[in-house]
């Protein structure tokens, strides 16, 4: 018997690390510098996530068919991860670059001003970094970085030899 690699997870992670990489390129030549967190964060041109289980949906159909309920499951999947990346963590991504864009305005703000803010705000007495660190914008996706991710994870599927699936 021969032994075949499990190329339902070598091709979705290959089409995860090719989306990644596009990101961290795409977002070195827009900004002119290189974000190591580019490679393994979420958000930006292409989505990873939609490239991933776009890959995982060919792949499966490719080695199952489009009857097998392991197809239907990856297909589910794909579409609450895509649906997931366009809405809610793109909600979040946004309600986070303005509550940023917000505490850059206070620290910009004269002592006087800080003080009568705090005046009006409960002191919680706790001392909880993760209220004062700043929050992560990049979590989700516009449609046309989910398209594109899905794009790419369909072609990565798609190209990779035949071979490697058990009929």
């Amino acid at each position: 018997m021969k032994d075949y690699i499990n190329v339902a997870i070598l091709v979705p992670v290959l089409s995860w690390a090719i989306a990644q990489l596009i990101k961290a390129m795409i977002y070195g030549i827009k900004y002119r510098t290189f974000n190591p967190e580019r490679l393994f964060g979420s958000g930006g041109m292409p989505s990873s996530h939609s490239s991933t289980v776009c890959a995982l949906v060919i792949t499966v159909y490719r080695m199952e068919g489009l009857s097998s309920p392991v197809f239907a499951l990856s297909m589910i999947l794909a579409m609450i991860t895509m649906y997931d990346a366009t809405g809610i963590r793109r909600a979040a991504g946004i309600h986070a670059k303005q509550i940023n864009r917000l505490r850059h305005i206070i620290d910009e703000l004269d002592e006087e001003t800080i003080d009568k803010i705090e005046e009006k705000i409960e002191d919680d007495d706790e001392d909880d970094p993760e209220e004062t660190a700043e929050l992560k914008e990049f979590l989700g996706h516009t449609p046309l970085q989910v398209i594109f991710g899905a794009l790419l994870g369909i072609l990565i599927a798609v190209v990779f030899p035949t071979d490697y699936f058990i009929s």
